[in-house]
């Protein structure tokens, strides 16, 4: 198993965490939870969306948000563009990235974007040269691109394809989401490894959630294939997903569990894994939210030695 020596990751929590909660939070919160990422050390922060404020009712507060959050050198506030519009108030807002969105799954956009595939194409493309024309760095978003809710396992072909149009057209910056995370190890590491190899000039990153409890695998297999990327979520929160029904939990993987992994197998992320589930807590008890970590319930090592040290006789205990 080939893994790097670090890894670059992004938060995501104040726009994809955020939007999909069934409730407002404040702007002044929303200002906060940003700022208190930056100062947690996360590279790249995800601030909001520049969707329709019909469409995306939460998000409506973008430009104010992005207009009061305290920016730090070196890191990356970025910003989701659904479409041209969206890319002209991303600008207007001095976003340090754009975002755009596209789900390889045709019956899942006309669901979540209500247009077809080709449609959201030529959108991306239209706002990546908006991006580029003002120097803005642009990321192009593939989502569902394992599996769909309405469709199932996702053809390779279709996100080879995707990604080569997105490619061809100067998008050099991409990533597979795992929308629901039923995509499977074997699949996630076939599909990466396939894509590096007719894209060799492309850098791609992984956006993960973990439905099926497959997650820290796949994190694996997109490592070991050598993605440049992975993209979590403080708490664990958002991954709203326009599906038929609810099943379990289709929130973002969360960033306390994302980095104690990481650096405890070595790969090296700038953060400290107790800081980020200390973080966790302090941001859920603001924002009434539940932290969904096994970090953030003391499945850590530290604590279970402390449980250990405190009870060395316990009855219970099994070989």
């Amino acid at each position: 198993m080939k893994l790097p020596d670090k890894m670059l990751l992004v938060d995501v929590a104040p726009r994809d965490g955020l939007q999909s909660l069934p409730k407002w939070i404040a702007t002044d919160d929303k200002v906060w939870l940003c700022n208190r990422l930056t100062d947690l050390g996360v590279p790249v922060v995800e601030v909001a969306s520049f969707a329709h404020p019909k469409v995306v009712p939460n998000m409506r507060d973008a430009e104010e948000v992005f207009a009061r959050i305290r920016r730090k050198p070196g890191v990356v506030y970025r910003g989701q563009a659904p479409n041209t519009r969206g890319a002209h108030r991303a600008i207007d807002a001095k976003v340090g990235e754009m975002l755009g969105l596209i789900t390889v799954s045709e019956t899942y956009t006309h669901h979540n974007q209500n247009m077809t595939n080709e449609r959201a194409v030529e959108q991306n493309i239209l706002s990546f040269q908006i991006a580029e024309k003002h120097n803005i760095p642009f990321v192009m978003a593939l989502g569902m691109a394992f599996w769909c809710p309405y469709e199932g396992l996702i053809p390779e072909e279709k996100v080879v394809d995707l990604v080569g149009r997105f490619r061809n057209a100067g998008i050099k910056r991409q990533y597979l989401a795992g929308s629901l995370g039923m995509e499977d190890p074997a699949h996630v590491s076939r599909l990466y490894t396939r894509l590096y190899k007719e894209f060799p000039d492309v850098e791609l990153g992984f956006h993960i959630h973990n439905v099926s409890g497959m997650a820290t695998a796949n994190i694996l297999a997109a490592l070991d294939a050598g993605v440049h990327w992975l993209e979590g979520a403080i708490c664990g929160i958002g991954g709203g997903m326009a599906i038929p029904s609810a099943v379990g939990s289709a929130g973002n993987f969360p960033m306390a569990d994302l980095v104690t992994m990481l650096e405890e197998m070595g790969v090296h992320t700038g953060l400290d894994p107790a800081a980020v589930t200390t973080a966790a807590h302090e941001i859920g008890a603001r924002l009434g939210l539940e932290v969904k970590s096994h970090r953030g319930t003391g499945c850590t090592r530290e604590e279970i030695m402390r449980l250990a040290a405190e009870n060395p006789k316990n009855p219970h205990a099994m070989a």
